[in-house]
């Protein structure tokens, strides 16, 4: 049993959870996740099952895209809704204003990863730091934020502060929680998310993913679906020959330096290759 599904991640389980689940009605071990979903956050957990799971890096490494809801006036330990308050000010903000602040954060950005996420500082994960209490210095990270729109804004939500929706498209390793408490420090009144769901990874969307409780055999997908975004570079038996050995190919003349390409046969996944000078030199070559 090999291949990739697209799972719709119900809000309280860990990436782990669902990982586990997915074991259980697919009755085999080997299955492993594409990128964490905090608990609390909803929608596309990309799994790999059997070969499948030595290409979840290529799915993990893609674009990811999100709808997130930022509450506006209050920041929190976590940056999210689980955190303590750590302060409280007035939003006096409009949707101008939000659209305006949004513009500063397109592109490559810098960020400081919170404390709950799973980062190493010497040899521990942050989030095991905070569980004690520990808040630690951590090292900027450059992330890239291909787009940031806002869908909704409402001057008084639930919590009877301002609210705004936003689609995000990021690079993998992106914090939304982070970019939400960033704009909310550039507009002086702070902010938090209060919902988070992916609509897409791995070039998967939301309407490719199935709910985890109605997963079956019948779901999976090809392997070569793992890396449908990249180049691809049908070889024929001589080809192949070569990839199950692992040996070099010859470059395609469209392929830069350090790229990578999906090489296949007869529309089957054999591999994935990355250029190095003027050969193509496995990268991940798939189990026979």
């Amino acid at each position: 049993m090999d291949g990739f599904l697209a799972v719709d991640k119900p809000a309280g389980m860990t990436s782990h959870d669902v990982v586990d689940a997915a074991r259980r009605r697919l009755r085999t071990k080997r299955i492993g996740h594409g990128g964490t979903l905090d608990p609390g956050a909803t929608g596309v957990l990309v799994l790999g099952v059997g070969k499948a799971t030595k290409l979840l890096r290529y799915a993990q490494a893609s674009p990811k895209r999100y709808r997130a809801t930022a509450r506006f006036g209050t920041t929190t330990t976590t940056q999210d809704a689980a955190g303590d308050v750590v302060e409280q000010r007035p939003a006096k903000i409009t949707s101008e204003d939000v659209s305006v602040a949004l513009k500063d954060f397109v592109g490559d950005i810098d960020q400081i990863p919170p404390m709950v996420s799973a980062v190493k500082v010497g040899g521990e994960r942050l989030y095991r730091k905070a569980l004690r209490g520990e808040e630690v210095e951590r090292a900027a990270r450059r992330v890239t934020v291909y787009s940031l729109k806002l869908l909704d804004f409402v001057e008084e939500g639930l919590a009877g502060a301002p609210e705004a929706t936003l689609d995000v498209s990021c690079s993998a390793g992106t914090y939304v929680r982070t970019l939400v408490h960033d704009v909310g420090a550039a507009l002086g009144c702070g902010a938090h998310l209060i919902s988070l769901r992916r609509i897409a990874a791995g070039g998967w969307e939301e309407g490719d993913a199935v709910a985890l409780d109605s997963i079956g055999p019948g779901d999976l997908r090809p392997l070569s679906d793992a890396v449908r975004d990249l180049p691809a570079l049908e070889v024929g038996e001589d080809g192949a020959s070569l990839v199950a050995d692992g040996r070099p190919l010859e470059v395609r003349s469209d392929v830069p330096e350090g790229g990578l390409v999906a090489v296949l046969h007869d529309g089957e996944l054999l591999g994935v290759y990355r250029r190095r000078g003027q050969n193509l030199v496995a990268d991940r070559v798939v189990p026979r």
